[in-house]
């Protein structure tokens, strides 16, 4: 009885010795990814920011919030009509970064198309890739890391400049109870586009600074509470500038400058909640798959290995009161 047992045993150890590698690099690589139905919502606000009045002869004014409304939304038959070119797990994302001011008025819109490799993050060209409507070729990141994120720099594309320049790692940081990395990056004074989409209507992004001589300049600093395991932004922040320069609208300004838009841009509080709430539950998967569920396994394999050979031995002892006949 005792043998048969340790038979048993041994089987589900050699079965539990082989399922542990099999699902760290051959079920993990295959698994961990990001679902191409992704929806997110998030509201970042800038309080006590100077913001320009359109509608009361285009002059800076403090208010007292802006608010932001950003919107993700994975587009599946995108992603599946690009993934059978690309030869691999692709996803779509349709962004749209929606800019109110303290009444409530639209500032601006920005949409946004996202498309990168489901398990690496890296991005993917293809057809439809744009900002604002305008084709772009992403290089880096953009909105979320690599799963196992390294503490180093990366390359993170600024939907602003249409361009990427480096993120840099400064490094560990706390951020509600999560052992998280944190980034900068800095963007220096650019001259950027025109939304498309503004409050007064007749304006022309394409023909604005022809026609009046003035251009848009844009300068951030922009900082991420990163989650290294799953690569997700717990918290994100800006301290954004926008200026007009030049021309009939902003030559008679001080220095020829006419600020657009100052702020600092926070996430809202009941939304930096939600984040780390749905970060850790994606992390815990994350870690299940990647970690625990091998290095469980392969200590259980073990476990049962030894005590396979321990009844074996007790199985071969002669029992007592039993004695070897010659």
């Amino acid at each position: 009885m005792r043998r048969r047992a340790s038979l048993v045993l041994l089987a589900v150890a050699v079965f539990c010795a082989a399922l542990a590698p099999m699902l760290r690099w051959y079920a993990y690589p295959r698994l961990a990814k990001i679902p191409p139905n992704q929806y997110q919502e998030v509201v970042l606000e800038a309080k006590d920011a100077t913001l320009l009045d359109y509608t009361a002869g285009m002059q800076p004014k403090k208010v007292d919030k802006v608010t932001i409304v950003q919107t993700l939304k994975g587009n599946v038959e995108a992603s599946k009509e690009i993934e059978a070119s690309a030869g691999k797990d692709v996803v779509v994302w349709d962004t749209l970064t929606h800019i109110m001011g303290p009444d409530g008025q639209m500032v601006s819109q920005i949409p946004e198309r996202y498309i990168f490799d489901a398990h690496t993050q890296d991005p993917v060209h293809a057809t439809g890739e744009a900002v604002d409507g305008d084709p772009v070729k992403r290089e880096g990141i953009e909105f979320k890391w690599p799963f196992f994120t390294e503490p180093r720099d990366y390359l993170y594309f600024d939907q602003q400049t249409r361009s990427s320049s480096p993120i840099h790692y400064v490094g560990p940081r706390k951020f509600k109870g999560m052992d998280v990395y944190y980034y900068e990056q800095t963007i220096p004074w650019t001259k950027v586009s025109l939304p498309k989409k503004m409050p007064i209507e007749g304006i022309d992004p394409a023909t604005f600074e022809q026609s009046t001589g003035t251009s848009l300049w844009y300068s951030t600093k922009a900082m991420f509470w990163v989650d290294p395991v799953t690569g997700a932004p717990v918290n994100a922040e800006q301290q954004i500038q926008q200026e007009m320069r030049g021309g009939s609208i902003a030559g008679s300004a001080p220095d020829g400058r006419l600020t657009v838009f100052a702020g600092h841009v926070k996430m809202r509080e009941d939304y930096s909640n939600h984040t780390v709430a749905l970060v850790k539950s994606n992390r815990t998967m994350v870690l299940a798959l990647h970690t625990y569920a091998p290095i469980g396994l392969a200590a259980g394999g073990l476990a049962l290995f030894g005590l396979a050979l321990w009844l074996e031995a007790r199985s071969r002892r002669p029992r007592e009161g039993e004695q070897f006949s010659a």
